[in-house]
């Protein structure tokens, strides 16, 4: 990516922004081909999540990530460029057009800010391939239009435009300047504040009453008879309201109920979005450096403090639960042996206590090598034993065998790739696929030897109740 020494914050005038978009027109001429164009403006505080909901359009692509606890959040609307690609090869694809896509970008503002410069966002499904008619393609990553980022004290906007061949400058500035004076003085008066529905008036258990015990009686025999050590299985229920959902009303709610979790949504263009709080990081990488963490073994809240302390005490000491924490963390040293990474972690796993659960929970870092991509991490890391199970090609195969439903982006990667190869992605669980007054909750259970499908049924149930008291109100 080309970086141009120009402030666009100190030259903010028409005839600037129309000097650095003839630039690029004059680039993409001499390159044959167009140019994404990336400016920055470090901006008074914005919000957003609100932004989103001023500017919220159905009919077009959107990510929203928010994590309070880690003290950022990001939105981008609208595809300036986009690609999809499937197979198993999909994320060495993504790969290839995101740095294809940077060797013709040029990029002006302060891009030592976080979020500053052109960003790729992805939302990749659990499988390699998706049906023809699902709502999300196997991996899309997307460039944003517009992209509003907080961070710290921090608050950037970014405009990315395509700058074809003989490109219209003059109306193409004109529409960043309108932009640009937008977001110097936000107005938030045209937000609409959607809210969430009311309970459910109906439930249907994807597969029908029962199959999910019948398909956890039938992992334990094939893990009892060496197929594979863990799988994890999952249920879906499709709810239906009176009132439509609205990804942002949901979202409002996540921010505040799960400060901890990633509150995320995105929407496909088609009127359907994947939203919900997931705890679970896949992997983060910067500066030189890439953090995941090993994630398994649940158990419940408790009503005080004492009853909560002792449910993580038997946690910890559960040998259940610390067998299935070994296996992700024997997995996660496993997948990423051929990129020589030293892995640095404690020795024992803590406790994670999130709203309504606790898991084990072990953060794992590394020295990246030179040449090591987010995408390429992504790649060995997903699907985690946490979502797939081990080893991982015999328990996916259990899985499309056993589960009732496609799982989309449940238990996918979703995330995001910046112009130094750095981002993050996180794990699609705790999660519902929305679509007018429909919404179709997930929640699965890791199956080990000594599981029992009534136990496992009693964790979906919980984490169920979670998802509906975060969709809907009472």
């Amino acid at each position: 990516m080309t970086i141009l020494p120009i402030d666009p914050t100190a030259n903010a005038t028409p005839a600037s922004l129309h000097g650095f978009l003839d630039q690029c027109r004059s680039r993409a001429e001499q390159a044959g081909r167009p140019v994404l164009a990336s400016i920055s403006l470090a901006v008074d505080h914005l919000d957003p999540l609100a932004v989103l909901e001023s500017i919220f359009e159905p009919r077009e692509l959107h990510f929203y990530a928010e994590r309070p606890a880690q003290g950022f959040a990001v939105a981008g609307a609208e595809a300036v460029v986009q690609f999809a690609a499937a197979g198993p090869g999909r994320f060495a694809a993504a790969r290839s057009f995101i740095t294809e896509t940077l060797a013709q970008a040029v990029a002006v503002g302060p891009l030592h800010e976080p979020f500053a410069g052109p960003h790729f966002f992805f939302a990749a499904g659990f499988g390699d391939n998706a049906p023809a008619d699902a709502p999300f393609p196997a991996l899309r990553v997307f460039v944003p239009r517009w992209q509003v980022a907080a961070c710290g004290d921090s608050t950037v906007a970014v405009a990315n435009l395509l700058v074809p061949p003989g490109a219209p400058v003059e109306l193409m500035a004109a529409k960043v300047w309108k932009a640009h004076e937008k977001f110097r003085a936000f107005d938030y008066r045209g937000a609409r504040h959607p809210d969430r529905p009311p309970a459910p008036r109906h439930a249907e258990e994807i597969g029908g009453e029962g199959a999910y015990s019948r398909a956890v009686s039938r992992a334990l025999e094939e893990i009892a008879r060496g197929d594979y050590r863990k799988v994890v299985l999952a249920r879906a229920r499709r709810l239906t309201t009176t009132e439509a959902f609205h990804p942002l009303g949901v979202l409002n709610h996540l921010r505040q109920r799960y400060p901890g979790c990633y509150a995320f949504s995105v929407a496909n263009g088609r009127g359907q979005s994947f939203i919900g709080a997931s705890p679970e990081r896949l992997v983060r990488v910067a500066g030189g450096r890439m953090h995941t963490e090993a994630l398994a073994g649940s158990a419940p809240r408790g009503a005080s403090a004492s009853e909560d302390a002792a449910l993580a005490r038997a946690l910890l000491q559960s040998e259940k639960d610390l067998r299935e924490h070994r296996l992700v963390l024997e997995s996660i040293a496993r997948r990423v042996a051929d990129l020589g990474l030293a892995l640095e972690h404690p020795a024992q796993p803590r406790v994670l206590g999130l709203a309504n659960v606790q898991h084990l929970h072990l953060p794992i870092s590394a020295t990246l090598p030179a040449g090591v991509h987010l995408l390429d991490l992504v790649a060995r890391l997903h699907p985690t034993p946490a979502v797939g199970g081990t080893p991982r090609a015999p328990a996916v195969a259990a899985i499309g065998r056993l589960e009732a439903f496609s799982r989309g982006l449940y238990a996918g990667a979703l995330g995001w790739v910046n112009a130094r190869d750095e981002g993050e992605a996180f794990v699609g669980i705790r999660s519902a696929l929305v679509e007018g007054t429909t919404a179709t909750v997930y929640a699965g259970a890791g199956i080990v030897a000594g599981s029992s499908p009534e136990k496992e049924f009693a964790e979906t149930e919980l984490k169920f109740k979670a998802l509906v008291e975060a969709l809907t109100h009472t």
